[in-house]
């Protein structure tokens, strides 16, 4: 069951991107020959007007086949004898739609909060003595950390939500960290800051401010966990890219469908299954926005590059020169999902 809902959540997902593009280049007045949900061969295929719709056997992704992509044709409806700007518009739509899914998902997510977490120190790990003084147990607050604190900064990486905040936590190298607040209303460094329970041993020593749920602090929580999930993608991208991270870092598709599916058969109830395939869902159609729009050839962003550049010179690149540009683009992308999807199956064969 696991793996159907899993499929399922992927397969929207992409088809919420692929309609992007679809939407606006038939608004654009674009010809699109195929929209498809799924790859490989047709399961179900219906033609209507100039546009084929059709469904593919294999659930882990789909296209918008639009006239004249990356061949130069006499068809005036084309995608490169469209304006510039109009092709601009369809190359990001794809993104941007899974931004606007992410949006939605984040605020049904916040609805199951019952209340809205903030950033902001509401107070520490203690207990009251019979003399009425406090004995703390929160290592934190004995370094300098007060009530009231909205912690902005940790470790040079900025803080927008809980999440950055536990993310920063949690993929610490030690309980140490350096800690930017708000405090008063004005920015304020406090240094080194050790999060440690003396109680319990963690490093959860604090607790925060949260707000009753309103139309406008659910808004501002789902804005603020989306943002705070781009940044940790960006933050994790840096990483592979720069060589830090390891193969293990890098997943596709099989790796996708298996952590949704673990995430909501492991989960405890309905209630907690839902809320973790929000959370999974979310996290996964942001990252794909925002990974489709790298100036990587073959993708969104690399053909999106083109386009800046047509409009600088003026003129555009030559249409065999693009499509050897973004042929060698995808045939890079295949090698690193066959090589994603190898250590996807090793882990699922090993257990790892």
């Amino acid at each position: 069951m696991g793996i159907i809902i899993a499929l399922l959540v992927f397969g929207i997902i992409v088809t919420v991107h692929e309609f992007g593009h679809f939407i606006c280049a038939k608004l654009s007045g674009i010809k699109v020959n195929e929209f498809a949900v799924g790859m490989g061969p047709k399961l179900l295929s219906r033609k209507k007007g100039e546009t084929a719709y059709s469904l593919r056997l294999l659930p882990v992704g789909g296209f918008c086949a639009m006239e004249g992509e990356d061949l130069t044709t006499s068809d005036p409806r084309s995608f490169r004898n469209a304006k510039l700007w109009k092709r601009m518009i369809v190359l990001v739509a794809g993104a941007a739609m899974n931004f606007v899914l992410g949006i939605v998902l984040l605020i049904f997510l916040s609805l199951m909060f019952d209340e809205i977490p903030t950033t902001q120190i509401l107070g520490f790990a203690g207990t009251k003595n019979d003399d009425g003084s406090i004995t703390y147990y929160a290592q934190s607050y004995k370094d300098g950390l007060m009530k009231n604190d909205i912690i902005v900064e940790i470790d040079g990486t900025a803080v927008y939500s809980i999440l950055d905040l536990n993310y920063c936590l949690e993929t610490g190298k030690s309980d140490t960290h350096k800690v930017v607040v708000v405090r008063d209303g004005k920015r304020t460094d406090l240094g080194d800051i050790t999060f440690h329970n003396e109680e319990t041993g963690k490093y959860t020593d604090f607790g925060l401010i949260t707000l009753k749920k309103t139309p406008v602090s659910v808004l501002r929580c789902s804005g603020q966990i989306f943002r705070s999930m781009g940044h940790i993608i960006l933050l994790q991208l840096k990483q592979i890219i720069s060589g830090k991270a390891s193969s293990e870092a890098v997943s596709g598709p099989v790796g996708v469908v298996t952590a949704i599916s673990e995430t909501t058969e492991q989960s405890a109830d309905l209630y907690e299954a839902v809320f973790q395939l929000l959370y999974m869902a979310s996290l996964i159609t942001i990252n794909l926005g925002i990974f489709n729009l790298l100036p990587i050839p073959g993708l969104d962003g690399g053909r999106l590059l083109f386009c800046l550049i047509e409009l600088v010179r003026r003129k555009p690149v030559k249409p065999e020169h693009e499509g050897y540009v973004h042929l060698a683009g995808m045939v890079l992308l295949i090698g690193i999902m066959i090589f994603a999807t190898y250590h996807d199956i090793v882990r699922l064969i090993t257990g790892g």
